[in-house]
């Protein structure tokens, strides 16, 4: 596999061009469904595959489960801030320093799994709960300099939980971790 290929085992986030009730259906579910299909795919790997690289250069899978913990945890705040303000700027934050941070390298990941667990319970709630109005709501992300839809953003965390995902499966057949 190419270095992009391991970066990228699912591609790159490719923005929709129409997001129909089905297609956001769709993404809510693989938000929804993420806690259990990460936990299927982390629960019996030792301390030693935790710490393995997902690539070269790249977090180990500690780090992966610590940072979806993070990210997630950052996306709900932000979709709060968008339903209960008008066009709020949300906060952007290093997740590479985070993810370098004594927490997500040396932690066992049950405590970010049980965020990931809760964080999910409740971002589901309130994106199978939206209107259609609220789908359209905005935030603007100062690190892209632009604007971004609720829609658009539940995409981009579909993509992100089947992105890391993606990385712990393919590193466990990668070193034949069944």
């Amino acid at each position: 596999m190419t270095i992009e290929q391991l970066k990228y085992p699912i591609g790159q986030f490719e923005k929709p061009s129409e997001i129909t009730q089905e297609i956001l259906n769709k993404w809510i579910s693989e938000v929804s469904t993420f806690p259990k299909r990460l936990l299927k795919e982390v629960m019996y790997l030792t301390n030693e595959q935790l710490d393995t690289q997902y690539r070269p250069n790249g977090w180990t899978i500690r780090q992966v489960v610590h940072h979806c913990a993070d990210s997630h945890m950052n996306s709900l705040t932000s979709l709060k801030l968008v339903l209960t303000e008008d066009q709020p700027t949300i906060k952007p934050y290093f997740e590479e320093r985070w993810a370098e941070l004594l927490d997500s390298k040396i932690m066992p990941i049950e405590p970010s799994l049980k965020m990931i667990e809760g964080i999910h319970e409740r971002w589901t709630i309130l994106l199978k709960n939206l209107t259609n109005e609220q789908h359209g709501r905005i935030f603007i992300h100062p690190e892209h300099g632009k604007t971004f839809r609720i829609d658009e953003n539940i995409a981009v965390y579909a993509w992100h939980c089947n992105h890391h995902l993606a990385h712990i499966i393919e590193t466990k057949k990668r070193n034949n971790w069944s």
